[in-house]
């Protein structure tokens, strides 16, 4: 199915809560992100890249049991003893300067306030998030929609695969979210539980080597194919 972004369907709106709605009935309320508070989100944002979450947690556990997961504390740690702390979560020597740069951002230009950071509307805070060292699409966009509250659609691996093969094309992330974006409501919620319910589904269901048939087989062209 190709989908011009300048097109809104409401055809595919209709098969978007289709999808949106067998993924919850099958998987029901998935309560994402989880931590504390919008902090903890944005690092865990930048920790989880390229590793589970359950490495993620342990990392999180190690700043926490440490004292160190606010941005002063962070701000103020070496980062030698940065990486060592973020170690279970992979790639820990680049995600301690990934991290130190985000902290040293927050703290110099925003004195370290949620509310400054986040004032902006999605699209300009997303484009200061982009511009920081080490900040890509989905991490940007996981920090607005989980931190700040702001409805944008995350799109990350496991999305891209399903989306794929229920027969979305092209599969590009600003196609992927711009499906969702122009022709779903620009509601935070929806889109909260919607990317949730995909990396659910992603993990337990539509793996590499899917496990079929499922609760989308009806919609999805792969199985139909298989």
């Amino acid at each position: 199915m190709d989908v011009s972004r300048s097109q809104p369907s409401k055809e595919l709106a209709s098969r978007l809560m289709e999808i949106y709605g067998r993924l919850a009935a099958e998987y029901g309320p998935q309560h994402w992100w989880p931590a504390d508070d919008p902090f903890e989100v944005m690092v865990g944002a930048i920790l989880t890249q390229s590793t589970a979450w359950t490495n993620v947690e342990k990392a999180i556990a190690n700043l926490k049991r440490a004292d160190a997961l606010s941005a002063d504390a962070l701000y103020r740690l070496p980062l030698s003893e940065l990486a060592i702390l973020i170690r279970p979560s992979g790639y820990y020597n680049a995600k301690a300067r990934k991290l130190k740069a985000f902290v040293t951002e927050f703290v110099e230009n925003y004195e370290a306030n949620l509310e400054r950071l986040f004032a902006p509307d999605a699209e300009t805070l997303r484009e200061r998030l982009l511009a920081i060292y080490g900040v890509g699409e989905e991490t940007a966009d996981s920090i607005i929609l989980y931190a700040a509250k702001k409805p944008i659609f995350v799109v990350d691996a496991y999305t891209k695969r399903v989306v794929a093969r229920l027969g979305f094309t092209p599969v590009g992330y600003a196609d992927i979210q711009a499906i969702f974006m122009d022709n779903l409501p620009l509601d935070e919620r929806l889109f909260n539980e919607f990317h949730a319910l995909f990396v659910s589904h992603g993990k337990d269901r539509c793996r590499k080597r899917p496990l079929c048939p499922c609760c989308l087989s009806a919609l999805c062209r792969s199985c139909a194919e298989a």
